[in-house]
């Protein structure tokens, strides 16, 4: 099985939940499968700027990324914690690499359009493409790819990416059959209650009541457009919880076994499943 694993730059900051998440990315590696790990890092990113005395601008909630910005996002995504995550993950036996757009420009990126404007946001992108063959030539090596949130542009500039739809456009444009975000918070919440399926027409009512807010409505936006894409399974998982990546790469064969309340976070779908096929498939 092909996975995409986005993990959440929170997570990063403490070492021993990141190397209990390496160690479960290592497991589902020796199980055959083939991962690309993805990953952000925007709190340390922030902190690394008011360090530094750089000052963040913000339009309509959007970073200005100048190049001096940008420059601090590449030394800390590509740089400090994608190498941490590499490590960790080597660590856990199961041989990990960090690459970033740089390399073999294995992630294309286009300058971020605002008010009509490209290039509005300085060196904000989204992704365009990717190049697979380098990442498969790494699978088949026995390695496992670990990804900042940089593209490289026409103009061989390198663009901050925000990490949900980066991750999101990587399983697409890689045809993964999972694409798995994980968090710092149990799953798509509804007050204190996680929300075990939600489909996509549901998410613009979630958004609009404000079930949900800020972060997690770029990871169900970023989630709609992965399943629209072919992505044949989205999970919102909270990293923190004990094998929660497990269960949830394995959600078929633990609900089977042990039943729903085995299954962390949220799945999102494409359209309600039938009572016949809820047990089964939802979680």
């Amino acid at each position: 099985m092909r996975i995409v694993i986005k993990f959440a730059g929170a997570l990063l900051e403490d070492d021993a939940l990141m190397h209990g998440l390496a160690g479960q990315v290592a497991a589902l590696a020796r199980e055959g499968h083939e991962i690309l790990v993805v990953h952000g890092g925007g709190r340390l990113f922030t902190a690394t700027l008011k360090r530094m005395a750089i000052e963040s601008k913000f339009v309509a909630g959007l970073r200005v990324t100048d190049r001096e910005t940008r420059d601090v996002a590449v030394m800390v995504f590509a740089g400090l914690l994608n190498k941490k995550l590499a490590a960790a993950i080597s660590a856990e036996g199961q041989p990990a690499i960090g690459i970033s757009a740089a390399d073999a420009q294995c992630f294309v990126a286009e300058p971020m359009v605002h008010n009509e404007v490209e290039g509005s946001l300085g060196f904000v992108g989204y992704l365009t493409g990717l190049n697979a063959q380098f990442i498969e030539s790494l699978w088949r090596e026995g390695l496992l790819p670990v990804a900042p949130c940089l593209g490289i542009g026409a103009d061989n500039e390198l663009y901050n990416i925000n990490a949900d739809h980066m991750a999101a456009a990587c399983a697409e444009y890689l045809g993964a059959d999972q694409l798995i975000y994980l968090t710092d918070v149990a799953g798509v919440l509804d007050g204190d209650k996680v929300l075990a399926a939600i489909t996509c027409e549901e998410i613009e009512r979630l958004v609009q009541s404000r079930i949900v807010s800020g972060g997690m409505i770029l990871k169900l936006e970023a989630a709609k457009r992965a399943i629209e894409g072919g992505i044949r399974e989205v999970r919102i998982v909270g990293g923190t919880s004990p094998e929660a990546l497990l269960l949830a790469s394995h959600a078929a064969a633990s609900v089977a076994k042990d039943g729903l309340s085995s299954i962390p976070g949220t799945r999102v779908l494409r359209e309600p499943l039938s009572t016949a096929h809820a047990a089964l498939s939802a979680a």
